[in-house]
C-alpha cells in the first residue's frame, strides 16, 4: 500500500452514468470525428494505459486506441490524456507510432481488477460518540496552532481536497466540515459520484482529514483549520489499497473542476516508487500526472504532498528494490537524478518531511537538498513519541505516524492562509508558507546539509500556524 503511512473530459467507464455532469459513457461531441464509445467490459488480461496527445484534441489517441482493439475508459482533452484499456503485449508500442500520439505507456504492471467494472460503494461505518476533553496536543503546539486556534479557524469558503483512501464524512468531528457534494471516488481511474463512493476503505484518509479540520467542539481532537471545508477524493483502490496514476490524474482534474483551494496528497503514485523518464511506460505516467497537477494549479489549486517514509536521500537516489509494487519488484533497479517520486517531486508541489515530538527529523522521514520544502509533526513512535492522534472511521480516534501525518498539518496552515487571503494564487500561498516557517538547525547528523534558513532535513523549517493567523511565532 503506497500510503506515505473533469471539466473538459469524460469518464467512459462503468460509473459514468452516475456522473452525467462529467460524462455519459460516450466521448463528447466536441471531439472532432468522435463517435459514441460503448461502455467497455472487463476481461482477464486487461491492462490500463495512458495515451497522450497535444492538449485540446484527443481524437488521435482515441482513433489509435480503437484501431488497436482497445477501449477508452476516461479522457481529459484539456491536458491531452486518455486512459485506455486493452489486452495484448504490444498495445502501447504500436499506439506510440500512431500519428498525433505523443506518448503511450502502461499505468500498472498488473491486470486491471474486475472491481474496476463493478465498483462497490464502501459501507457506512457505525458511529460512536466522541469522548474525552479536547486540547491542543504536542503536534499542534509544535506548529503554533495552540495560538492560532483561539483566533483563526479558517473559512468554509476554502475547500481542502483529501486525495486518499477516502474519508468518513459522518464522523462527529468531521461532519460539519465535510461536503459530500464536492466528494467522489477516482479509484480505478474512473470518476464515481455515487453517494458514499468517497467513503474510507482504510482509515488513513479519515486520520488525515481530522488533522486538517477536526471540529473545535470541546471533545475529541482538534484540527489545524476546523473552520474550512473538507472534500474526499478516494484514489486508493480495493482490495489492493494502491494509488495508481490514472486515479491520481482523475483526482487532480476533479480538484480543478470543483474549485478546491488545497489538496493533501499523503501517498505516492503506484506501482513505481520512483518513475524514470528513460522508460517509455514510466515516461507516459510522469507526463500525464505532471499535466494534471499543473492544470489544477493553473485553476487555483495548491498541492501539498508527503515526502515519503524510507529515510532516503531524495537528492541522491541510487537504487530501488520496491517497484513495481503491484507485481514482482525488480531488485536493485538503478535510479538517476531524473527518476522522481510522484506527486511530491513535481514542480509547485509543497514537499513535507516529518518531525517527532522533540522536533528532530522522524527516523523514517525522507530528506534531501532542495527536495524538502517544509516540515511538520508526523510522529516518531519508539524514538520521540507515540505518533499523531486524529480521527478514524466510526467516530473513533487513533495514533498514526508518517510523512502522511505531517503533510495535513501543512495543508491546514495553507488553508488558514487561503482563508485570510482568498485572492492569493498557489504560488503566493507557497511563498508565504515558506517565509513564515520557523527555522530548525541541522542536528549532529552529517546527512543534514544546509544552514538554519534552509536545509535538507527541514527545508524552510516547521510550518507556522501562529504566524498564518497573525498572532506571533510557534515555539
Amino acid at each position: 500500500m503506497a500510503l506515505v503511512s473533469l471539466l473538459s473530459g469524460v469518464v467512459a467507464g462503468p460509473t459514468a452514468a452516475a456522473a452525467p455532469a462529467v460524462g455519459s459513457g460516450a466521448v463528447p461531441a466536441a471531439i472532432p470525428g468522435a463517435a459514441a464509445v460503448p461502455v467497455p467490459q472487463w476481461e482477464p488480461g486487461l491492462r490500463s494505459y495512458f495515451v497522450l496527445t497535444a492538449p485540446g484534441d484527443v481524437s488521435p489517441a482515441i482513433g489509435a486506441i480503437r484501431a488497436n482493439g482497445g477501449s477508452v475508459f476516461a479522457a481529459y482533452p484539456a491536458i491531452g490524456v486518455v486512459v485506455a484499456h486493452a489486452t495484448g503485449e504490444n498495445f502501447a508500442s504500436t499506439v506510440r507510432k500512431a500519428p498525433g500520439v505523443q506518448q503511450a505507456g502502461a499505468t500498472r504492471a498488473s491486470d486491471i481488477p474486475k472491481q474496476a467494472y463493478e465498483p462497490v460503494v464502501p459501507p457506512r461505518p457505525p458511529q460512536h460518540t466522541p469522548m474525552g476533553q479536547e486540547r491542543p496536543r504536542w503536534n499542534l503546539t509544535q506548529i503554533g496552532a495552540d495560538k492560532s486556534l483561539p483566533v483563526a479557524s479558517g473559512s468554509r469558503d476554502v475547500v481542502v481536497g483529501v486525495l486518499d483512501t477516502g474519508v468518513d464524512g459522518e464522523h462527529a468531528e468531521l461532519d460539519d466540515a465535510f461536503d459530500e457534494n464536492k466528494s467522489a471516488s477516482c479509484a480505478y481511474g474512473s470518476l464515481d459520484r455515487r453517494d458514499g463512493a468517497w467513503r474510507d476503505t482504510n482509515s488513513h484518509g479519515t486520520h488525515v482529514a481530522g488533522t486538517i479540520a477536526a471540529a473545535k467542539d470541546g471533545v475529541g481532537v482538534l484540527g489545524v483549520a476546523p473552520g474550512v471545508t473538507v472534500a474526499s477524493v478516494r484514489v486508493a483502490e480495493q482490495p489492493s489499497g494502491l494509488f495508481f496514476p490514472e486515479n491520481a490524474v482523475c483526482g487532480f482534474m476533479f480538484a480543478a473542476q470543483q474549485g478546491f483551494d488545497v489538496t493533501n496528497n499523503s501517498y505516492y503514485v503506484d506501482p513505481w516508487q520512483y518513475l524514470c523518464p528513460d522508460d517509455p511506460d514510466q515516461s507516459a505516467i510522469l507526463e500525464a500526472v505532471r499535466r494534471a497537477v499543473r492544470h489544477a494549479e493553473r485553476n487555483g489549486v495548491l498541492h501539498v504532498a508527503a515526502a515519503g517514509n524510507s529515510d532516503y536521500d531524495l537528492a541522491n537516489k541510487t537504487t530501488d528494490s520496491s517497484s513495481p509494487n503491484d507485481s514482482k519488484p525488480t531488485a536493485n533497479r538503478p535510479l538517476t537524478a531524473d527518476c522522481i517520486d510522484l506527486p511530491t517531486e513535481l514542480p509547485g508541489v509543497v514537499t513535507v518531511s516529518a518531525t517527532g515530538m522533540e522536533q528532530r527529523k522522524a527516523s523514517y522521514s525522507n530528506y534531501g537538498t532542495d527536495k524538502i520544502d517544509v516540515t511538520a509533526p508526523g510522529g516518531d513512535p519508539g524514538h520521540q513519541d507515540e505518533g499523531v492522534l486524529s480521527t478514524t472511521p466510526g467516530g473513533r480516534f487513533g495514533m498514526k505516524a508518517g510523512t502522511s501525518m505531517a503533510a495535513p498539518h501543512v495543508t491546514g496552515v495553507a488553508a488558514l492562509l487561503a482563508s485570510a487571503h482568498p485572492e492569493w494564487t498557489p504560488a503566493e500561498l507557497r511563498q508565504r508558507l515558506y517565509a513564515q516557517a520557523r527555522d530548525i538547525d541541522c542536528p549532529d547528523d552529517d546527512r543534514c546539509v544546509g544552514d538554519t534558513a534552509r536545509n535538507s532535513f527541514y527545508g524552510e523549517g516547521v510550518v507556522n500556524a501562529a504566524a498564518a493567523a497573525g498572532v506571533g511565532k510557534a515555539r
